[in-house]
This record gives C-alpha cells, structure tokens and sequence, in this order.
C-alpha cells in the first residue's frame, strides 16, 4: 500500500513524492539554515530592515515624543513621505539624523 500526499496548490492538487528524511538531513538543513540566518543579521547589523518607517515607529526608534516628532518634520530636519494620510520617515535619514547628533554621556 503506498501513501500519497497532495498539496493544494495555484494549480490543484499536486502529488508529492513520498521521502524519508533523516536525521542527517535534518542536520545539514539546519546548520544551512543558521548559516543564512548569521549572514542576514552580519548584513542588516544595527541598520533598520524596513526602509520606510511610519512615526509610531519612529518616535520607538528615536525613543521622542509625538511633538518631538512633529517639531523635527516642521524644522525639514527629518523629510517625510505622507500617503493617504500616514507618515513615512525614510530609514536611512533617520541614520543620518543620528550620526549628525553629538554623543552625550549620561554621566556627564
């Protein structure tokens, strides 16, 4: 008796071929797996994922406050997008706007 498994697919139903997987395989899947995985956090290393960002985001970001926000889009410190009504803040200005800030010490 042999088992068959279908997915449900664009197309229909698909037949997939019954495999075996090994611990082996499971083995090299995950050590390739935690390789991409190394590789996409070395490349996205303290750089936002998404390029634009909505002001909830932002202000988190930033750790500012709504007026803070507001304050900086009036000044043209921080350009903006609007789209129906909803703010996006491009990351790679928000990048900019900190590395342009002085460093302060806390302690100071």
């Amino acid at each position: 008796m042999s088992s068959a498994v279908y997915h449900q697919g664009r197309e229909g139903n698909e037949l997939l071929s019954t495999r075996l997987i090994t611990l082996g395989d499971l083995y090299d899947f995950r050590q390739q797996l935690l390789s991409d995985i190394r590789l996409l956090l070395k490349e996205f290393h303290g750089q936002p994922v998404k390029r634009w960002l909505k002001s909830h985001e932002v202000k988190k970001l930033l750790n500012i406050s709504t007026s803070t926000l507001q304050i900086l889009r009036k000044k043209k410190t921080l350009p903006f997008t609007k789209i129906g009504g909803v703010l996006y803040y491009d990351s790679s200005e928000i990048t900019r706007l900190l590395a342009s800030q002085p460093h302060t010490s806390k302690n100071s």
